[in-house]
């Protein structure tokens, strides 16, 4: 749903933390863990398959610059997931394309193993 029917759609209404020429960067709403930030493209595409490679570059330099921002902010923060949700059926709440970066800290959860037990 373009325009105001699509949240990631009304830039304007969201406090923006970094931005380049496609994509912008935000806090995501509801995080899983503290500083858990959403990359998402200017341009409306459902999922992050529907961008073209500019675009593409563009979220990862952005979340690369994110990336740094959380490291250097959080001494905490040893990794991050990275990734996107794409269908209803993965997950994804929001169809417009955002890929989350997720800061990981030591002992936040059990890590599984490679290979099941």
């Amino acid at each position: 749903m373009v325009g105001e029917n699509c949240v990631f759609c009304r830039m304007s209404e969201l406090t923006v933390l970094a931005e380049n020429a496609m994509a912008f960067a935000i806090r995501d709403k509801f995080p899983v863990r503290p500083l858990h930030t959403l990359i998402i493209p200017k341009r409306h595409v459902t999922d992050i398959f529907a961008t073209d490679a500019e675009e593409r570059e563009a979220i990862h330099q952005l979340a690369m610059h994110c990336q740094e921002a959380i490291a250097g902010s959080d001494p905490s923060v040893r990794g991050f997931n990275f990734g996107s949700n794409i269908g209803h059926a993965a997950g994804q709440k929001i169809f417009h394309a955002h890929v989350h970066l997720i800061p990981r800290r030591l002992g936040e959860v059990e890590l599984p193993g490679a290979r099941p037990d």
